[in-house]
């Protein structure tokens, strides 16, 4: 069985959790560096981007993150997560983490009161799965090895760069947990390849 962590600064931790036990997976809060090398896969939440990078600083978090995208470990951000993950910043300076190839844009869909959900189809995943959009950033440009699974209203909302998954939307706010199942697959197979 393999172990994906969720990184426990900020955001809807516990119902990752579940997501991923409900995928045959173990779940891990992750709340010190060093517990990042006792898992297979991690998932940065939703929550606040800016207060969860400054956690990040705060607790020492970025250098060993850096490692693990190194190292070929899936990482799935979502929401918040996908803004951590993402190499260009519309109107920033500099990414934070910077490890997926693509460019996004934080409250795209507006603010916490436009919030709402939406039937989207997933690439090998779902042909009808029910978003939940929470102040949400879109993809406004992917690079040219990045698969594009899903839009909404011509925006990209899902995506996958090698091993890094990221979405718009709160996959773990519903019981659908095809998403997921989908990452810890991902996990699995990259396991598997890393002890052939």
């Amino acid at each position: 069985m393999v172990k994906i962590g969720v990184l426990g600064l900020q955001g809807a931790v516990r119902e990752h959790i579940w997501a991923i036990e409900a995928s045959g997976a173990e779940g891990i809060v992750i709340k010190r560096p060093a517990q990042l090398a006792e898992v297979d896969g991690l998932i940065i939440p939703g929550g606040e981007s800016t207060t969860i990078r400054r956690l990040i600083d705060k607790y020492g978090f970025m250098e060993e993150l850096k490692k693990f995208a190194v190292d070929g470990k899936p990482m799935f951000g979502t929401c918040a997560g996908l803004i951590l993950l993402a190499n260009d910043l519309v109107g920033y300076d500099a990414p934070h983490l910077g490890v997926m190839d693509v460019k996004v844009e934080r409250n795209s869909f507006g603010r916490q009161r436009e919030s709402f959900e939406a039937d989207i189809s997933i690439a090998g995943v779902a042909d009808n799965f029910s978003a939940v959009f929470i102040r949400a950033p879109h993809i406004v440009e992917a690079g040219e090895n990045v698969e594009v699974l899903a839009k909404h209203n011509d925006r990209i909302v899902a995506a996958r760069d090698g091993q890094f998954l990221g979405c718009s939307f709160h996959p773990e706010l519903t019981d659908d947990y095809r998403l997921m199942n989908y990452f810890v697959k991902m996990v699995e197979e990259t396991k598997s390849k890393n002890f052939a």
